[in-house]
Protein backbone atom coordinates (compact mmCIF):
# COMPACT_ATOMS: atom_id res chain seq x y z
CA UNK A 1 0.00 0.00 0.00
CA UNK A 2 1.65 3.59 -0.80
CA UNK A 3 2.14 6.29 1.63
CA UNK A 4 -0.99 7.99 0.30
CA UNK A 5 -3.42 5.65 0.59
CA UNK A 6 -2.59 5.01 4.37
CA UNK A 7 -4.49 6.40 6.78
CA UNK A 8 -7.50 6.16 5.05
CA UNK A 9 -10.36 3.89 5.68
CA UNK A 10 -11.07 1.07 3.16
CA UNK A 11 -14.20 3.05 1.39
CA UNK A 12 -11.32 6.23 0.86
CA UNK A 13 -8.40 3.52 -0.25
CA UNK A 14 -11.25 2.37 -2.73
CA UNK A 15 -11.87 5.58 -4.67
CA UNK A 16 -8.08 6.38 -4.39
CA UNK A 17 -7.66 3.34 -6.23
CA UNK A 18 -10.09 4.23 -8.50
CA UNK A 19 -9.41 8.20 -9.42
CA UNK A 20 -5.60 6.70 -9.99
CA UNK A 21 -7.19 4.22 -12.50
CA UNK A 22 -8.81 7.08 -13.93
CA UNK A 23 -5.79 9.19 -14.34
CA UNK A 24 -3.95 6.02 -16.14
CA UNK A 25 -6.26 6.08 -18.63
CA UNK A 26 -7.27 9.70 -18.66
CA UNK A 27 -5.49 10.24 -22.70
CA UNK A 28 -7.21 6.74 -23.48
CA UNK A 29 -10.85 8.50 -22.38
CA UNK A 30 -10.15 11.86 -23.80
CA UNK A 31 -9.50 10.47 -27.21
CA UNK A 32 -12.45 8.30 -26.98
CA UNK A 33 -14.56 11.73 -26.12
CA UNK A 34 -13.11 14.24 -28.33
CA UNK A 35 -13.92 11.42 -31.09
CA UNK A 36 -17.19 11.29 -30.69
CA UNK A 37 -17.61 15.18 -29.32
CA UNK A 38 -14.73 17.38 -31.55
CA UNK A 39 -15.38 20.39 -29.42
CA UNK A 40 -12.23 21.17 -26.65
CA UNK A 41 -13.98 23.10 -24.37
CA UNK A 42 -17.08 20.97 -24.24
CA UNK A 43 -14.55 17.65 -23.80
CA UNK A 44 -12.74 18.63 -21.18
CA UNK A 45 -16.20 19.75 -19.47
CA UNK A 46 -17.38 16.48 -20.38
CA UNK A 47 -13.95 14.46 -18.88
CA UNK A 48 -14.90 16.86 -15.69
CA UNK A 49 -17.95 15.38 -15.51
CA UNK A 50 -16.86 11.81 -15.42
CA UNK A 51 -14.62 12.15 -13.05
CA UNK A 52 -17.36 13.20 -10.67
CA UNK A 53 -19.16 10.07 -11.70
CA UNK A 54 -16.08 7.68 -11.37
CA UNK A 55 -15.54 8.88 -7.84
CA UNK A 56 -19.15 9.17 -7.23
CA UNK A 57 -19.81 5.46 -7.88
CA UNK A 58 -16.32 4.23 -7.71
CA UNK A 59 -17.93 2.29 -4.83
CA UNK A 60 -19.68 -0.03 -7.34
CA UNK A 61 -16.25 -0.81 -9.26
CA UNK A 62 -14.82 -4.03 -8.59
CA UNK A 63 -10.65 -3.88 -8.60
CA UNK A 64 -9.35 -6.32 -11.04
CA UNK A 65 -12.55 -6.20 -13.23
CA UNK A 66 -12.29 -4.16 -16.57
CA UNK A 67 -11.79 -0.45 -15.53
CA UNK A 68 -11.90 0.44 -19.43
CA UNK A 69 -15.03 -1.48 -19.96
CA UNK A 70 -16.51 0.20 -17.22
CA UNK A 71 -15.50 4.08 -17.79
CA UNK A 72 -16.16 3.45 -20.90
CA UNK A 73 -20.34 2.75 -20.56
CA UNK A 74 -19.97 6.33 -18.06
CA UNK A 75 -17.75 7.96 -21.04
CA UNK A 76 -20.42 7.12 -23.45
CA UNK A 77 -23.33 8.25 -21.66
CA UNK A 78 -21.55 11.64 -20.48
CA UNK A 79 -21.39 12.46 -24.20
CA UNK A 80 -24.63 11.15 -25.33
CA UNK A 81 -26.11 13.58 -22.73
CA UNK A 82 -23.87 16.41 -23.76
CA UNK A 83 -25.34 15.68 -27.23
CA UNK A 84 -28.99 15.62 -26.59
CA UNK A 85 -28.26 19.10 -24.11
CA UNK A 86 -27.33 20.61 -27.38
CA UNK A 87 -24.24 21.34 -26.02
CA UNK A 88 -22.08 21.06 -29.00
CA UNK A 89 -20.80 24.06 -31.33
CA UNK A 90 -20.03 21.35 -33.39
CA UNK A 91 -21.62 19.05 -36.25
CA UNK A 92 -21.88 15.48 -34.62
CA UNK A 93 -22.75 12.19 -36.10
CA UNK A 94 -26.00 10.87 -34.82
CA UNK A 95 -26.27 9.08 -31.49
CA UNK A 96 -27.01 5.46 -33.73
CA UNK A 97 -24.24 5.53 -35.69
CA UNK A 98 -21.90 6.88 -33.20
CA UNK A 99 -23.53 3.74 -31.17
CA UNK A 100 -22.80 1.18 -34.34
CA UNK A 101 -18.98 3.11 -34.04
CA UNK A 102 -18.88 2.12 -30.18
CA UNK A 103 -19.99 -1.71 -30.97
CA UNK A 104 -16.64 -1.74 -33.23
CA UNK A 105 -14.27 -0.31 -31.08
CA UNK A 106 -11.71 -2.22 -28.58
CA UNK A 107 -11.00 -1.62 -24.91
CA UNK A 108 -8.73 1.30 -23.80
CA UNK A 109 -5.26 0.34 -23.95
CA UNK A 110 -3.23 1.87 -20.45
CA UNK A 111 0.46 3.87 -21.03
CA UNK A 112 -0.89 5.88 -23.72
CA UNK A 113 -0.89 5.83 -27.51
CA UNK A 114 2.68 5.45 -28.72
CA UNK A 115 1.95 8.26 -31.23
CA UNK A 116 1.43 10.51 -28.38
CA UNK A 117 4.81 9.76 -26.65
CA UNK A 118 6.23 10.57 -30.56
CA UNK A 119 4.13 13.52 -30.79
CA UNK A 120 5.56 14.99 -27.06
CA UNK A 121 9.35 14.15 -28.88
CA UNK A 122 8.55 16.03 -32.11
CA UNK A 123 7.56 19.04 -30.27
CA UNK A 124 10.84 19.57 -28.67
CA UNK A 125 11.57 19.75 -32.39
CA UNK A 126 9.66 22.36 -33.49
CA UNK A 127 10.84 26.05 -33.61
CA UNK A 128 10.07 28.24 -30.39
CA UNK A 129 7.73 30.07 -32.30
CA UNK A 130 5.75 27.54 -33.87
CA UNK A 131 5.67 25.80 -30.57
CA UNK A 132 4.14 28.75 -28.70
CA UNK A 133 1.64 28.70 -31.14
CA UNK A 134 0.67 25.40 -30.47
CA UNK A 135 0.62 25.38 -27.42
CA UNK A 136 -1.82 28.64 -27.59
CA UNK A 137 -3.87 26.82 -29.98
CA UNK A 138 -3.87 23.21 -28.77
CA UNK A 139 -3.10 23.52 -24.67
CA UNK A 140 -4.76 26.77 -24.16
CA UNK A 141 -7.36 26.51 -26.66
CA UNK A 142 -7.17 30.47 -27.88
CA UNK A 143 -8.55 31.07 -31.68
CA UNK A 144 -5.97 32.59 -34.02
CA UNK A 145 -6.77 36.04 -33.52
CA UNK A 146 -6.41 35.60 -29.95
CA UNK A 147 -2.86 33.95 -30.84
CA UNK A 148 -2.05 36.71 -33.24
CA UNK A 149 -2.71 39.28 -30.51
CA UNK A 150 -0.51 37.58 -27.71
CA UNK A 151 2.21 37.10 -30.05
CA UNK A 152 2.21 40.56 -32.15
CA UNK A 153 1.11 39.43 -35.44
CA UNK A 154 -1.05 38.97 -37.91
CA UNK A 155 -3.67 36.35 -38.29
CA UNK A 156 -2.92 35.00 -41.21
CA UNK A 157 0.78 34.49 -40.15
CA UNK A 158 -0.38 32.24 -37.24
CA UNK A 159 -2.71 30.41 -39.61
CA UNK A 160 -0.01 29.86 -41.70
CA UNK A 161 2.45 28.86 -38.73
CA UNK A 162 -0.06 26.42 -37.23
CA UNK A 163 -0.19 24.84 -40.65
CA UNK A 164 3.47 24.05 -40.84
CA UNK A 165 3.58 23.34 -37.47
CA UNK A 166 1.32 20.82 -37.60
CA UNK A 167 2.29 19.56 -40.96
CA UNK A 168 6.01 18.96 -39.70
CA UNK A 169 4.58 17.38 -36.41
CA UNK A 170 2.81 14.70 -38.93
CA UNK A 171 5.96 14.70 -40.90
CA UNK A 172 7.85 13.49 -37.28
CA UNK A 173 5.27 11.76 -36.40
CA UNK A 174 5.37 9.56 -39.13
CA UNK A 175 9.24 9.22 -39.27
CA UNK A 176 9.84 8.17 -36.14
CA UNK A 177 7.03 5.03 -36.36
CA UNK A 178 8.81 4.26 -39.23
CA UNK A 179 12.29 4.19 -37.53
CA UNK A 180 10.78 2.22 -34.95
CA UNK A 181 9.59 -0.76 -37.03
CA UNK A 182 13.20 -0.97 -38.39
Amino acid sequence: MSEELKGMNQEEAHTAAVQGLFLQFQPAVRGYVISMLPDFSLADDVMQEIFLVVTRKAASFEIGTSFPAWVKTIARFKVMEAMRAGRSKCETLSEEVLQALDAERTEFRSGGDERLHLLASCMDELAPQARRSIDFRYKQDHQPPQIAELMGCTVQSVNVTLSRARAFLRECVLRKMDASKI
